[in-house]
């Protein structure tokens, strides 16, 4: 996911953008307003901080907002309500205090990137999918694997469907975590190793999900055509 980050603090960026960069992000940065408004074709979502040097907060997300649809996270250490509903009247999808915790702000930037856009990993796909001789039925909530059903749970289902319907693209663990557990904690990662390994397991196709070390997983080869 490509995010724009508007920060006009180094010390801030410079230690936010490689944590962003660890969990799967593709971020570009720039530390004013002046840019922002030629570039956001370009991005999924912005990262707003307020404080810019040489224009309102504010005025640019109203700007951005009139501009494009593009999703936008106000970043911002002005914490007050009033602080918080002018951002979002000005056109925000979601306001975050610093400071803050950088999984809560991944899992908020895809959170607001599915409101904005099914990702390929929405759970609500429709369709089948063929990988091979495992197929998915998205509709029935059914997984065979040549011609046998697998008995899944809801959430070894959903973790599943998620990275097929990925197309071979790699699901990060923050967007996994956020869209089947809601949050991402210690015990939420722990949970969703034991889900891969299982469904390895009850597959009994364990080379079919291949773990991206440090930042999710992915299907080893790519799925068939979405009916």
């Amino acid at each position: 996911m490509r995010v724009l980050l508007v920060e006009d603090d180094d010390r801030v960026a410079d230690a936010l953008i490689p944590a962003l960069v660890r969990r799967g992000l593709t971020i570009k940065r720039l530390a004013h307003g002046a840019g922002v408004l030629d570039i956001i074709g370009d991005v999924d979502v912005v990262l707003l901080d307020l404080g810019l040097p040489d224009v309102d907060g504010v005025v640019l997300c109203r700007q951005i907002r009139a501009a494009s649809d593009v999703a936008v996270i106000v970043v911002s250490a002005r914490g007050e309500v009033d602080d918080r509903i002018l951002g979002l009247r000005a056109g925000a999808d979601d306001y975050l205090v610093k400071p803050y915790d950088v999984d809560e702000l991944v899992a908020r930037v895809h959170a607001v990137r599915r409101r904005k856009t099914p990702t390929p990993g929405a759970p609500a796909q429709s369709g089948v999918a063929q990988v091979a001789d495992v197929k998915v039925d998205f509709d029935r909530h059914e997984v065979t694997v040549d011609g046998a059903a697998v008995s899944l749970s809801r959430k070894e289902f959903h973790v599943f469907g998620l990275i097929v319907a990925a197309h071979g693209a790699v699901c990060t663990r923050e967007q996994i975590l956020a869209e089947v557990w809601g949050r991402s904690g210690s015990a939420e990662n722990r949970s969703l190793d034991v889900h891969v390994a299982t469904l390895r397991t009850k597959l009994g196709r364990p080379a079919l999900i291949e773990t991206v070390r440090g930042v999710g997983y992915r299907l080893a080869s790519q799925p068939g055509t979405l009916d």
